[in-house]
């Protein structure tokens, strides 16, 4: 904890990075990341390094209209929300619960496949950083209350050290033409394209609630 800041504080966020000479720019996405994801979480800490490394090796600013793929649904997705203004609402954000930690960013083309470039953290380079190392690998070593500060402060020490990235060409999904149709079962419309067979996704194979 930082003397004079509350744990878990903005404050003591703003002086953790300060200590390790995170500049301003990143230093305000991630108070913006942890204020969005509610608290700074170490996947977010992490994440917002690898959004702006990525950025870096597109050679794009924050502001340029990107497309991603993230390889987890935990924490990650939000740092490409907040910094890169990838969302799933806009369709510029894909998912892949592979359980990578690992993003793909990519520029808007034309073509039927992209170049992009894959940031991912390497394994190798986390031996450098202990607690990082058994709190990603889920050990029991780690104890969330006793380490939580060293491993952030960890994090922010290792800043791009723990991460590696490769140049890669994904697909690119083209936008889908497609109608509204009722579904048999329960009355409602939905895209033809997400039919099951004569009845849509929850009615069948998605369903997750019952009427009451």
């Amino acid at each position: 904890m930082q003397a004079g800041h509350p744990e878990g504080s903005p404050e003591a966020l703003k002086a953790g990075m300060k200590k390790h000479g995170i500049g301003p720019t990143l230093m305000s996405q991630i108070l913006r990341l942890s204020e969005f994801h509610t608290y700074p979480a170490p996947g977010v800490l992490i994440g917002a390094f690898m959004v702006d490394w990525a950025q870096e090796l597109l050679g794009v600013s924050p502001d340029r209209k990107l497309y991603a793929v993230c390889e987890t649904p935990k924490c990650l997705p939000d740092a490409l929300q907040v910094m890169a203004r990838c969302t799933t609402g806009n369709n510029r954000l894909r998912v892949v619960p592979i359980g990578k930690f690992a993003i793909t960013l990519n520029a808007p083309t034309d073509n039927d496949t992209a170049d992009a470039v894959r940031v991912f953290v390497d394994l190798e380079k986390l031996k450098k950083f202990p607690t990082i190392d058994i709190w990603y690998a889920n050990s029991p070593a780690y104890d969330k209350h006793a380490m939580k500060m060293r491993l952030q402060d960890e994090i922010f020490r290792a800043g791009r050290d723990i991460l590696s990235y490769e140049k890669v060409r994904v697909l690119v999904t083209k936008k889908k033409k497609w109608k509204s149709v009722t579904c048999p079962c329960c009355g409602e419309t939905v895209p033809d394209y997400l039919l099951e067979g004569n009845r849509c996704g929850a009615c069948g194979s998605m369903r997750y609630y019952e009427r009451i």
